[in-house]
């Protein structure tokens, strides 16, 4: 199955903004009842037979991120705009993400990188870019997508208030 990354709008089913009952029934949606795996947590996250995690995560009755961990095998794949994130080397994402938005290195993580823009992140534990053998620093391991401001300070998100009225 494919899982198309549409920020900010959501993930399949899963919309940013949407009540937290709504999102565990989008969430609940996207298990495969042939193989409902044990590891599942209901309003927390689920995990599909490919070993795709998706986990969502809310705020204040909202549904304000959704994190994709790397599927073990092909059967499910995560894209944006084309991209399969999680079957390509984590430089070869970048650069292609790149050709779409701003993306940059994560200030607290220089193996992860951040598309401030769209508020996607990509995350993986350490950089092996060279070491295609080593799939935990070669690939990233989970995207997150996010509400704007997500990642704010306070003062940047005083400063997008005042810019938004």
């Amino acid at each position: 199955m494919d899982f198309d990354l549409t920020p900010p709008i959501g993930v399949g089913p899963l919309q940013i903004g949407m009540s937290r009952q709504a999102a565990n029934t989008a969430l609940g949606s996207l298990r495969d009842l042939s193989a409902i795996s044990e590891s599942d947590r209901s309003g927390q996250h689920v995990f599909r037979p490919s070993g795709l995690m998706i986990s969502i995560h809310c705020v204040r009755d909202m549904l304000e991120a959704i994190e994709l961990g790397r599927p073990s095998s092909g059967t499910d794949r995560v894209l944006f705009q084309g991209v399969d994130v999680f079957a390509l080397p984590a430089l070869e994402v970048v650069r292609r993400v790149g050709e779409v938005t701003s993306i940059e290195e994560d200030p607290d993580d220089d193996a992860s990188f951040i598309a401030p823009d769209l508020l996607l992140g990509f995350w993986r534990p350490f950089a092996a870019d060279d070491e295609p053998d080593e799939e935990q620093g070669f690939f990233f391991s989970s995207v997150l997508l996010a509400r704007p401001g997500y990642y704010d300070t306070p003062a940047q998100a005083a400063e997008r208030l005042r810019q938004s009225s």
